[in-house]
């Protein structure tokens, strides 16, 4: 069955029309006959977007209760069962509730794309997961949803929907957008002209990005060289030497001159060599160019010119800067005599690509032959040449010899054949031995004027002289490949060390290795491949085990190059080991490229070792956390939860005892201890199963814009009347939270200070104002002060303080398992925030809880909590106190 196709629609905010352009392209195909459902959409409340989705037929939605609510998914079963066309599934970016088939809606539509179904979606900028720090410290909200970017990516049409931050803003003040209520706090928050402009231009210059990346997989298809100017590109070729922070700076000021661009750095380094290069120098450029936003690149090739030629024809470059040293200029003469030095050949070669000559007093050797002690070709034709000429001029220089004899005429043309061979090595040196022993035995050798030889010893000589010739050339041929191949292997560790170094700072090592193997091998794609089981993968092994795609860089591997995995086949496939391997492809490597294939492969192979022992380390430390907790409980229900049951045993034994009559207020005193009792037990095993979940990371919030004051007086529920004073701002700002977590939250903070200080009053205070001087990440945060001013905690032992199972020395085991901070902590830190403990001054401790602020808007697909259930704690656990019932007209 054919894969469906994917078209996004794609916003740079909430309001801009994704949803309205997605579902007035469905109308388009249903007129064209297509079979068009709607599988999920939301109209947002707008009253345009509703509209459209009249005429349309739209599958029901699954209603999934969580926490006591019951919400809103798409019906992924009743979609694949309708097998329409195309499905329209609003929100790609979406969370699906706890109890959904997949974590993720993109997921839910990449099945239905495997089953052949075409799907038209929308997603925000903000939502894409490279970009979500960008947009947090632009907007100053924290996204919780996020999509890969790799899977946008992937799409088959991505068509951006846009309109002016100005005229985003009037819809917004006509209440187009959000209700008017919430009209004013978001045109002061989120929806400011600056925060518009900003996301606009992330959104343009994203898919920008992508367009260049389709442009360039078009040239390679089509194998189109010439250079494109689509978009202004820069390559600054560096050499290693200290000129190449004038010549970054230098394409950084070309590339000032245009709107839009990117700066690429390419160090250029011989496979046979990396004489005269500094790292230190490398390290600090490119340190430079990514501070100046562009890219730092390393490739191989035997001719600088060449390779430097071919990475700016792969990135499609408009612009190339190289350096010319102002000293030197007998070695650059003599260079461009031997055929032109590295500058002057990628200006002869560069075709339709402008080429910067840029002088500079300070030494290099990127514009001059490079000095290898191998034999290169011109060194080998120069050989045949001399090994021709110089033992004529020798002879000519023999006859000046009054007393001609034949061993001084062996010993000057032996030195010749030396020279031949220190410069041409072996088969120069043996053509100019053959030649010279003609020339000796034609001038010197008696009889003279022929070739014939009277005296065997001038024979022995002769053969003397050949033989020696010979071994001196193969010496000098032998010294200059050893030289070479050192050289190589230097080379090859320094542009491993470089890989390795680039990776290691990478988020993910091994696509790291992958993405710098595309500019070190020139290849346009790179994958590792893993011999999996059945069900996975394309292209299946001998042994029914299939091989599965790891990681990638580049361009993707296409099916058939999986088949090829097996048998060996295709580009370039290096085998790591029996169930691992890497496949380059984009072009044939040379012999010379294929040692250090190998040694990639290897530092491939450690990263994913060392990624085992990382996951087999962190299943260890859980598994021994568990065991701890487990532990732990084991010691708790042991102790510290006898206690509530005996007493809530003794007292319900007491009211069943027959024959025991008790007053009224006998019965009213049994029954207040069970109720205490039951509320202690509650309470212990609440935070039992919190700190489970928190340890287990099962923990999901449901964050919303809630106030301090909403939550505050039922977190005080059960404290002693006037124990606590609450000293709230009336203009605190809204902040983005669970309520039901933030309860418990502030409700354990308030409990461990009315158990540790008995003898002191309680204070809850806030911070006034729009938005708080407290920052969280960068980022204005809400803050509340619990402090009370007794004993306090040693400073040591703060942290110890929020581990779990933790207590004061003086304080007994029946009044609790030590989990009441820990679960605050675990919380705080869940819902996006931290919570801290400060000495109050005069003595006493002050905890401190910090949230972030609300732009007073939820994000579009963003799971809201129903104001029907506000102490729907994790755990699910009774309350005592009636719930309020919602205002009038609520939601």
């Amino acid at each position: 069955m054919a894969r469906g196709t994917l078209r996004i629609f794609l916003g740079a905010a909430p309001g801009v029309g994704k949803t309205y352009e997605m579902l007035e392209e469905a109308h388009r195909l249903g007129k064209r006959g297509e079979d068009v459902v709607v599988a999920f959409a939301l109209d947002h409340g707008r009253s345009e977007t509703r509209a459209l989705l009249e005429g349309l037929e739209v599958i029901p939605p699954r209603r999934l209760p969580y926490r006591g609510t019951e919400f809103e998914e798409m019906d992924l079963d009743a979609v694949l069962d309708r097998a329409p066309g195309t499905a329209v599934v609003d929100e790609y970016a979406h969370s699906n509730i706890p109890g959904s088939r997949h974590a993720k809606r993109w997921e839910d539509v990449e099945e239905l794309l495997a089953a052949g179904i075409n799907v038209l979606s929308t997603v925000n900028i903000q939502h894409l997961a490279s970009l979500g720090d960008v947009v947090s410290a632009i907007t100053e909200v924290h996204q919780a949803e996020t999509v890969p970017d790799e899977v946008v990516r992937r799409a088959d049409q991505i068509d951006l929907v846009d309109i002016s931050p100005e005229l985003l803003r009037q819809r917004l003040g006509d209440g187009k957008i959000y209700a008017p209520e919430k009209v004013d706090a978001a045109l002061s928050n989120y929806f400011r002209l600056g925060n518009l402009a900003a996301l606009r231009e992330l959104a343009l210059l994203w898919l920008a990005d992508r367009v260049d990346e389709g442009l360039a997989r078009y040239r390679a298809d089509q194998g189109i060289d010439v250079t494109w100017p689509a978009r202004e590109r820069i390559v600054v070729a560096l050499t290693g030497g200290p000129e190449g922070d004038v010549l970054i700076r230098r394409g950084a000021r070309i590339l000032n001159r245009v709107n839009g661009g990117d700066l690429l750095a390419v160090h250029v380094r011989a496979s046979d060599g990396v004489a005269g290069e500094s790292p230190q120098a490398l390290e600090t450029q490119r340190r430079l160019i990514q501070d100046l936003g562009g890219s730092y690149h390393i490739v191989t090739g035997e001719d600088p010119a060449a390779a430097l030629l071919d990475f700016a024809r792969s990135v499609n470059a408009t612009q190339i800067v190289v350096g010319i040293s102002r000293r030197k200029k007998i070695s650059a003469l003599l260079g461009n005599l031997l055929g032109g030095g590295v500058g002057t050949r990628v200006v002869r070669d560069s075709g339709d690509i402008d080429v910067h000559m840029v002088s500079h007093p300070l030494g290099g050797h990127g514009t001059r032959p490079s000095r290898q002690r191998d034999l290169g070709r011109v060194r080998v034709v120069i050989g045949f040449g001399l090994a021709l000429v110089l033992p004529i001029l020798l002879q000519l220089l023999l006859a000046l010899n009054p007393d001609p004899n034949v061993a001084t005429a062996v010993l000057v043309q032996l030195s010749g054949s030396v020279a031949v061979a220190l410069i041409g090595g072996l088969w120069p040196a043996i053509l100019a031995a053959l030649w010279s022993s003609l020339l000796v035995n034609y001038f010197s050798t008696p009889p003279v004027g022929n070739l014939t030889i009277n005296d065997p010893q001038n024979v022995l000589a002769l053969l003397v002289f050949v033989g020696v010739s010979a071994a001196v050339a193969v010496v000098v041929d032998l010294s200059a490949r050893r030289s070479k191949e050192a050289a190589r292997a230097r080379a090859e560790a320094t542009t491993l060390g470089d890989l390795t170094r680039g990776a290691v700072g990478s988020e993910d090592p091994i696509e790291g290795l992958l993405e710098q193997a595309l500019d070190v091998f020139r290849v346009r794609g790179a994958a590792l491949f893993n011999l999996g089981d059945s069900d996975a993968g394309a292209g299946t092994g001998a042994s029914g085990r299939q091989w599965r795609l790891l990681a990638a860089a580049g361009e993707k591997p296409a099916a058939s190059r999986v088949d090829q995995v097996e048998r060996a086949e295709g580009d370039n496939v290096e085998e790591i080991d029996p169930s691992t391997r890497l496949v380059l492809f984009g072009r044939i490597l040379p012999a010379s490229d294929r040692r250090l294939l190998g040694a990639f492969g290897v530092h491939l192979a450690a990263q994913l070792e060392r990624q085992q022992l990382v996951a087999s380390r962190r299943d260890m430390m859980r598994l021994a956390e568990s065991n701890t907790m487990r532990a732990s409980i084991l010691r708790a229900v042991s102790h510290d939860l006898r206690t509530p049951l005996a007493g809530i045993k003794l007292a319900v034994g007491g009211l069943l005892q027959e024959g025991n009559r008790y007053t009224p207020e006998q019965e009213r005193e049994l029954l207040e201890t069970i109720d205490e009792c039951s509320d202690r037990l509650d309470l212990l095993v609440g935070n039992l199963l919190d700190m489970s979940r928190i340890t287990s990371d099962s923990v999901n919030p449901l964050l919303r814009p809630v106030r301090w004051h909403e939550v505050i007086p039922a977190a005080l529920h059960g404290v002693p009347a006037g124990k606590v004073r609450v000293d709230l701002p009336p203009n605190m700002p809204e902040i983005d939270a669970d309520p039901g977590m933030l309860e418990r939250v502030i409700a354990n903070i308030v409990e461990n200070a009315v158990k540790y200080a008995p003898d002191s009053d309680i204070v809850i205070v806030g911070a006034a104002g729009g938005f708080s001087s407290t920052t969280l990440g960068g980022h204005p945060a809400g803050e509340l002060r619990i402090i009370d001013h007794g004993h306090g905690v040693p400073a040591e032992r703060v942290v110890e303080m929020f581990r779990p199972f933790q207590r004061l020395d003086d304080i007994p085991q029946t009044t609790g398992v030590g989990l009441g901070l820990a679960v605050a902590k675990g919380f705080t830190e869940t819902m996006g925030g931290t919570l801290t403990a400060e000495q109050t001054p005069g003595g006493g401790l002050t905890m401190v809880i910090r949230l972030p602020l609300s732009t007073g808007t939820a994000p579009e697909g963003h799971v809201r909590q129903s104001p029907l259930e506000p102490q729907s704690f994790l755990t699910g656990r009774i309350h005592a106190r009636p719930l309020t019932p919602p205002a009038p007209g609520a939601p």
